[in-house]
């Protein structure tokens, strides 16, 4: 009989040695560390595993495309209406607000406040797509000790690296963007006509103008976005025993990441707007 069983079954069978009692001591006190109960959304975590290693990066490029796209059609005019305002030197007020999206209807046409929404999904598509992809595979390399969450700095890091990587890709979309948000119909007739009047008149550094601080400005936005949406999301499986949060709360929890994240980097943000635009801003 294993000595073991026989200092379990007491009795005075046989007493255990002090180097057996330090090492079962050892070993009871490393037992709540080591299979610490980590909440977790159960269903979301049965789906994940269902989807093939070589399939993940492919779903989430799809997930995210479809999600940048939707997201930005629908605020569109509200985004434009902010871009008014960066490179304006105007403050801003809700009545202001009104009033631009009235003058701009009543000057262009409901559909004028859509005006540059297609060089918004030429860029927010493959730039949502790269960024939502790059932070599921920064989650799984910076996961090293294999768990459901990553720990806060970890969180922060790979939603750092996921905007850092899409921003490298999709910048020169961005400016295009930003340029025919601002100007008039007239001005651009289409994507690929402002990038040639940019290299034929400013010359080919031009489609990075500002490249340094929407790089900068990434860091924290993406860094406290992801970080702040995966945390609600562990607080949310710690208070609901692993209920998985319906669309209401997920898109709650966006909101508040999205918040965040935009407070972090607004100042960077009207950096990079006006040097996007100063020299049409200049024109006029």
């Amino acid at each position: 009989m294993p000595v073991a069983a026989v200092v379990r079954g007491g009795g005075g069978a046989g007493k255990a040695g002090p180097a057996q009692t330090l090492a079962e001591g050892a070993e009871e006190g490393a037992e709540p560390h080591d299979q610490e109960e980590e909440h977790y959304h159960q269903e979301e975590h049965k789906v994940n595993e269902k989807v093939a290693a070589h399939h993940k990066v492919l779903t989430s490029l799809i997930a995210g495309a479809m999600a940048g796209a939707l997201a930005k059609t629908v605020i569109a005019p509200l985004d434009r209406t902010k871009i008014n305002f960066q490179i304006a030197n105007k403050p801003f007020s809700a009545r202001e607000a009104a009033r631009f999206l009235y003058d701009t209807v009543r000057n262009s046409g409901v559909l004028s406040l859509w005006r540059g929404n297609s060089a918004t999904l030429v860029r927010i598509v493959p730039y949502a797509a790269i960024q939502y992809a790059a932070h599921e595979q920064y989650k799984l390399m910076l996961n090293f000790r294999n768990k459901k969450h990553l720990p806060p700095h970890l969180r922060f890091l790979a939603g750092s690296l996921a905007g850092v990587t899409s921003v490298a890709f999709t910048y020169p979309l961005d400016l295009c963007r930003a340029r025919m948000a601002v100007t008039p119909k007239a001005f651009y007739n289409h994507i690929g006509e402002v990038f040639m009047r940019m290299i034929r008149e400013e010359g080919f550094r031009s489609i990075y103008r500002g490249f340094t601080p929407t790089i900068l400005g990434s860091i924290p936005y993406s860094g406290f976005s992801f970080f702040t949406y995966e945390s609600l999301k562990k607080v949310h499986a710690e208070t609901h025993s692993g209920r998985d949060p319906n669309p209401l709360e997920r898109m709650c929890f966006g909101a508040v990441a999205g918040m965040v994240g935009q407070s972090a980097s607004y100042p960077l943000d009207i950096v990079r707007r006006r040097m996007q635009t100063a020299d049409l801003v200049a024109d006029e």
